[in-house]
């Protein structure tokens, strides 16, 4: 992949989110969605978000956007340090700060503008004030060495047209022992040359999708160990609705997953 198409899926990956923090949720216009889009608690409450998750967080925190709940896989202990890849306009940085509690910390870092602002904004809301959020690509993490203790993600790493740069910044700023907790999507079937080389089906968390095997030879290759890629068949049931009469859930379905850096 050059570098001038690599520019062209960040600007459209840019455009797409900026145009849902804008929109207040959907990101893709019309009829068709990406990593959820439409009504945000009705689209977080089919990725396993309960009520109660959804009541806590400040107005305008959840965009609807996602393919899972880290938050359930996680696992987050109190006084833990926690570093969301994407954090969007705060939602799963939001719900981790109320697990790891004062004396924890959250980290949230994305690369839109637009998104880090009304991030801000909501933690001002809400009075999160062991809740910070950083302009930054997730292939050149603004975050010191060894210092998070787990990393969620929401749908992210498959925008990234360098995943192994992705895995090698988590695995260097978690502490040894450190932890990922991702919600992903993974490819079941190869996919199509159309949708590849479709920048909005890129940017609608569709094109940049690879294997569960592929995955794991990234992982590892970036140090990581204990590596489970759990695909969820089930997800196809919303995917089938992120961009209509394209048939995605034909070829990528929602996954958790889990990796450890070694101690």
């Amino acid at each position: 992949m050059s570098e001038a198409y690599e520019e062209k899926i960040h600007a459209a990956v840019r455009a797409r989110y900026r145009a849902a923090v804008q929109q207040g949720g959907s990101c893709c216009g019309g009829d068709s969605g990406c990593c959820g889009g439409g009504d945000p608690g009705r689209e977080s409450a089919r990725l396993g978000y309960s009520a109660a998750e959804l009541g806590t967080v400040p107005a305008g925190a959840n965009l609807g956007l996602g393919c899972g709940n880290p938050q359930a896989l996680a696992a987050l202990k109190p006084g833990e340090v926690v570093l969301d890849l994407g954090s969007g306009a705060g939602f799963d940085c939001f719900l981790a700060a109320q697990q790891v509690g004062e004396n924890g910390y959250v980290i949230g870092v994305d690369m839109t503008p637009e998104m880090v602002a009304r991030a801000r904004a909501n933690a001002r809301e809400g009075g999160y004030n062991q809740v910070s959020f950083r302009l930054g690509e997730i292939e050149a993490l603004p975050v010191a060495d060894n210092l998070i203790d787990v990393i969620i993600s929401n749908c992210v790493i498959n925008l990234s047209t360098d995943k192994l740069a992705v895995f090698m910044e988590a695995f260097r700023v978690l502490k040894p022992g450190g932890r990922l907790a991702i919600s992903d999507v993974v490819a079941t079937a190869e996919l199509p040359l159309e949708i590849r080389a479709n920048l909005d089906l890129y940017a609608a968390c569709a094109a940049g999708a690879l294997t569960i095997a592929e995955l794991k030879v990234l992982l590892a290759e970036a140090g990581f160990a204990r590596i489970e890629i759990k695909p969820k068949d089930e997800s196809r049931s919303f995917i089938t609705d992120w961009v209509p009469g394209r048939n995605l859930e034909e070829y990528i379905v929602s996954a958790a997953i889990t990796a450890v850096k070694p101690a």
